[in-house]
């Protein structure tokens, strides 16, 4: 057992979610992303206040705090330049420039737990609600 899953932990409600949205985005045809965040003081890895399920960059982009570090869970169906279609399903890792050393290093920490609970293809890396724009090109879409 690995040092991180013993002091961060999921909730089986989040687990349960996080396998549901993971088969549930699987084939889908529009973009679905939900942010999850962790709770200073339990350490537990939990979604989001809202629940919200964003449709859209522009609105995970909104949605995401000036000086707070968020994992994004993102399905994008794109069509990649061969013209096959492929819906990439992966974790945006959003880490201001601005958020404080403390939450640094609590994000940076269950980072990896939160790829392998999740079971993303792919870690992307942001520090600015502005780089939402560019996920399209860093997924390889034509």
């Amino acid at each position: 057992m690995s040092s991180e899953s013993r002091l961060y932990t999921f909730s089986q409600e989040t687990k349960d979610h996080l396998r549901k949205f993971r088969l549930g985005t699987s084939r889908a045809n529009t973009t679905q992303a939900v942010l999850y965040m962790i709770d200073k003081h339990t350490l537990e890895i939990k979604q989001d206040d809202d629940k919200t399920v964003y449709q859209d960059l522009d609105e995970i982009a909104d949605d995401l705090p000036d000086h707070s570090p968020r994992f994004v869970l993102l399905s994008y169906p794109l069509t990649l330049p061969s013209g096959r279609l492929s819906v990439p399903y992966v974790l945006l890792y959003y880490l201001p420039v601005t958020c404080n050393a403390e939450l640094r290093m609590l994000y940076a920490g269950a980072k990896e737990l939160m790829r392998n609970t999740a079971e993303v293809g792919k870690v992307i890396e942001i520090d600015s609600a502005d780089d939402m724009g560019t996920i399209p090109e860093k997924l390889g879409a034509a």
